[in-house]
C-alpha cells in the first residue's frame, strides 16, 4: 500500500503504524487520518496480524493532533477536504478500538490534543520517559465530543479527565503512570524494547479469547454497536461449528436440518 503521510510495515505478527509528519510534531491532516484508517482496516484483515502499534516518527512527538494550520472557518482543509479531519478522527478512533487485536500506543513523545485521544483510546500505552501527555481543545477552540472524553473518565475518573480537558495542562510520563493514563514508562532508548515485549506476549495469547475480551470491556458502554461487536464475535466462532454447517448444509441440499445431535 502506498502511503504519504505514514509508514505501514508488518513483520512477525505485529503491524506497526507510524505518523510520519515528525517535522510537525505529527500533527495530522486529512490526508494522515485517511491513509491511518486504511492501515487499520488492512491490519484488521490480515490474519497474520495479532498486534497493532501506532507511533510518531522521530523523539518528539507521538501525536499532537490536527494541523492547525490547514484550520479555517468551518474546520480543515487539504488535499482531502471532502472528508472532515474532525470525522476522520472519529473513524480512526472507532477503528482502534472495534479491531478484534490489541493495539498498543508507543508514546514516544508529546501526546497532545488529538494526539492524546489516540493514545486513550487504544487498548495499551507504553510510554518514554520524554513524553507528555495533555489536552488542548479549550485552548485552540476545539473539544472531542466522543472517545476522547468517555474513555478518559473510565481510565482516570471523571475529576481527573475533567481536569484535563477543561485546564489544558501537560503531564509527565510519571504523572500519566500514576493516574491510570499509561501502562509502562521506561528510559526512552528502552521503549522499542519494552514495546516489543510486550507485543511477544501478546502474540502467545489466545487471539479469540482477546478479541472477545476487548469487545466484552466495549459491550456495556458503547450501547448498541457495542452489544452488535460482541455479538458479531460471538457468530464468527459459531460459524466454525458442526451445528452452525448443519444449517448450512441442509439449506444448500434443500433438507430438513437435525440439530438435534447438538441439544
Amino acid at each position: 500500500m502506498d502511503f504519504k503521510e505514514i509508514i505501514y510495515e508488518k513483520k512477525d505478527g505485529v503491524a506497526r503504524i507510524t505518523i510520519n509528519r515528525p517535522e510537525k510534531y505529527n500533527a495530522c491532516t486529512t490526508t494522515t487520518v485517511s491513509e491511518l484508517a486504511g492501515a487499520l482496516t488492512d491490519a484488521w484483515a490480515d490474519r497474520e496480524v495479532g498486534v497493532v502499534v501506532l507511533t510518531g516518527a522521530g523523539d518528539k512527538a507521538f501525536c499532537t493532533g490536527g494541523d492547525q494550520s490547514i484550520r479555517d472557518e468551518g474546520g480543515y482543509g487539504g488535499a482531502m477536504a471532502a472528508l472532515p479531519l474532525e470525522v476522520g478522527w472519529q473513524q480512526v478512533s472507532h477503528l482502534i478500538r472495534a479491531i478484534p487485536k490489541p493495539v498498543i500506543a508507543r508514546v514516544n513523545g508529546y501526546a497532545i490534543g488529538g494526539g492524546h485521544v489516540f493514545h486513550v483510546v487504544c487498548d495499551l500505552s507504553i510510554a518514554s520517559e520524554k513524553a507528555k501527555f495533555g489536552q488542548a481543545g479549550p485552548r485552540v477552540g476545539s473539544f472531542d465530543p466522543g472517545f476522547g472524553t468517555g474513555d478518559l473518565a473510565r481510565a482516570v475518573g471523571m475529576k481527573r479527565a475533567k481536569e484535563i480537558w477543561f485546564l489544558c495542562r501537560q503531564y509527565t510520563a510519571q504523572q500519566a503512570l500514576e493516574m491510570g493514563l499509561v501502562n509502562a514508562v521506561v528510559p526512552h532508548e528502552e521503549l522499542d524494547a519494552e514495546v516489543a515485549k510486550w507485543c511477544k506476549e501478546l502474540l502467545e495469547k489466545s487471539p479469540t479469547a482477546i478479541k472477545m475480551l476487548k469487545y466484552a470491556f466495549h459491550g456495556e458502554i458503547d450501547g448498541a454497536i457495542g452489544v452488535t461487536n460482541l455479538g458479531v464475535g460471538g457468530l464468527s466462532m459459531y460459524y466454525n461449528t458442526d451445528e452452525s454447517l448443519e444449517g448450512k448444509n441442509a439449506f444448500m441440499e434443500k433438507r430438513k436440518p437435525d440439530f438435534s445431535k447438538y441439544r
